[in-house]
């Protein structure tokens, strides 16, 4: 415990003896490989080609005229542990056991994922892929006695070792739970035990993008690599100079456009204090992603592979007056959604709704595997590789399962609730439907016994800065009847409420 590793080190110890690309073997065409690079908390706006932050991203935008560029994709429980959950199993929260944050404290054990739920890394180790997992996992709940890192400190305990039993599948591991210092961040390799992490002084995408790239010189049969940086989640100050300087001096309210409140609030200064360092560390974050592709072309495994870059949810950074994520509002839902496989999907924007449960599905459809029942999303393969049509006009869901007062993160409606509602029993929440033009959210406050309801016109306002719940009941009642078809569908008790 406590052993740090630079960066120089690293490379002199294991990657440049591997710079024989040569090396890797042939592998058969009807298993090819995955990649998987997801940085946490990066929204879809701050991508270069989509138009919006002023940001520079020159990988990411090409990468993009590459691949299927999926421009209105969300997170459908935009928060951490949920969606990491939500990515490998594509089972709902209540099946895979992940109903929020893997955090725990001292009187209460935390939500992780189920160790005994197939994820699709599970059904590739089954089919004899090499599966490496690098960066931050988060799945596991802390318990005593808690690993002794800084974040474990305080009332709430974050981080936590995942022993080999639980790494479904990944039998290369250079991981850790959660731990924000991004300038020195820790890691657990795949022998070490609990109390056998280490520190290191590099900044966390730079080291996980050398850790990746001295993986694929090596890989010789068909692998996985799943690559989750945790910039550009807080703290936002830990990146590199190099990357600050381009934004230092910049005027923070040209940066974004948004419902950004003014100077002198609490999230008016938020947001002018860290939308430069935040756009920053995503273009530290894609010039790393720019490594592992150039090594993926380097190795010669490019054409054999399929690469998916996105994220867990996305960033309000004082937006609509709430400071991040976990709330239904664009900059926290919207998510980078980028597949790539050369000569075997078409390139190109694809206004499509899709979410975070269709990515489990269509990934083992991708590699021609087996998909789970659990597996709740779309298998998108066919329709990727131009075999058959695909219905991408369906808005998507938007859960919460826990907390909140009616009025919480956002002005709401109160409405009536369903005349046989349940009194007891259905946890506080916000559930919700994600349209192409349309979202509508409804909020319960299981202590007063009340709804709540939302309803934006993404068209007209595509900041939401107008909750139409009170001047189109039409809507909102055909949006609610929706929703409760489709909660009741996938056995949501919040169905009885609406």
């Amino acid at each position: 415990m406590g052993a740090t590793l630079s960066r120089r080190n690293f490379l002199a110890g294991c990657g440049m003896a591997l710079c024989a690309a040569g090396l890797r073997a042939e592998q058969p065409a009807d298993r090819p490989n995955l990649v998987v690079v997801f940085p946490d908390q990066m929204r879809a706006q701050a991508m270069g080609f989509m138009g919006a932050d002023r940001v520079r991203t020159p990988r990411l935008d090409a990468f993009a005229a590459e691949a299927r560029a999926f421009t209105q994709a969300v997170s459908n429980y935009p928060v951490c542990s949920p969606f990491r959950a939500i990515l490998l199993s594509g089972a709902l929260p209540w099946v895979s056991g992940v109903t929020g944050n893997c955090v725990s404290t001292e009187r209460r054990r935390g939500p992780e994922l189920r160790a005994d739920l197939t994820c699709w890394s599970d059904v590739l180790a089954q089919a004899g892929y090499d599966l490496c997992y690098i960066g931050k996992w988060h799945l596991d709940a802390p318990h005593r006695p808690w690993v002794p890192t800084a974040n474990n400190r305080g009332t709430q305990k974050w981080n936590e070792w995942c022993p080999p039993a639980r790494r479904h599948g990944f039998n290369r591991w250079h991981a850790y739970g959660t731990y924000d210092n991004h300038l020195r961040p820790m890691y657990w390799d795949t022998d070490a035990d609990r109390d056998g992490f280490r520190y290191v002084d590099a900044w966390g995408p730079e080291h996980e993008a050398d850790r990746a790239v001295a993986f694929l010189r090596e890989a010789k049969g068909p692998f996985a690599l799943v690559v989750s940086m945790n910039p550009p989640h807080t703290g936002y100050a830990l990146v590199p100079d190099r990357y600050k300087r381009r934004y230092a001096g910049l005027d923070p309210t040209t940066l974004a456009t948004g419902d950004y409140p003014p100077a002198g609030t609490p999230m008016g200064d938020h947001f002018r204090e860290n939308i430069g360092l935040y756009l920053a560390a995503v273009e530290g974050v894609d010039e790393q992603f720019g490594r592992i592709l150039d090594a993926l072309e380097e190795t010669g495994h490019a054409k054999d592979t399929v690469v998916l870059f996105c994220s867990d949810h996305g960033c309000c950074l004082g937006a609509h007056g709430l400071a991040a994520k976990n709330n239904p509002f664009e900059e926290s839902m919207r998510i980078p959604c980028l597949i790539r496989w050369p000569g075997r999907i078409a390139p190109g924007r694809d206004p499509g709704l899709v979410d975070a449960f269709d990515l489990a599905p269509t990934l083992l459809g991708l590699l021609g595997r087996p998909i789970p029942a659990h597996m709740v999303g779309r298998d998108l393969a066919p329709y990727l590789l131009g075999r058959a049509p695909a219905d991408l006009t369906e808005p998507r869901l938007y859960l919460h399962l826990a907390g909140g007062a009616v009025a919480d993160a956002f002005p709401t409606l109160p409405v009536p609730l369903a005349p046989d509602a349940p009194t007891r029993g259905v946890p506080s929440g916000k559930r919700g439907l994600r349209g192409a033009a349309t979202k509508a959210v409804f909020v319960y406050d299981a202590k007063a016994h009340a709804l709540g309801a939302a309803l934006w016109d993404l068209a007209a306002d595509p900041h939401e800065t107008r909750n139409l719940a009170a001047e189109r009941p039409d809507l909102l009642a055909a949006q609610r009847a929706t929703l409760k078809s489709r909660l009741a569908a996938i056995g949501d008790p919040f169905a009885t409420l609406l």
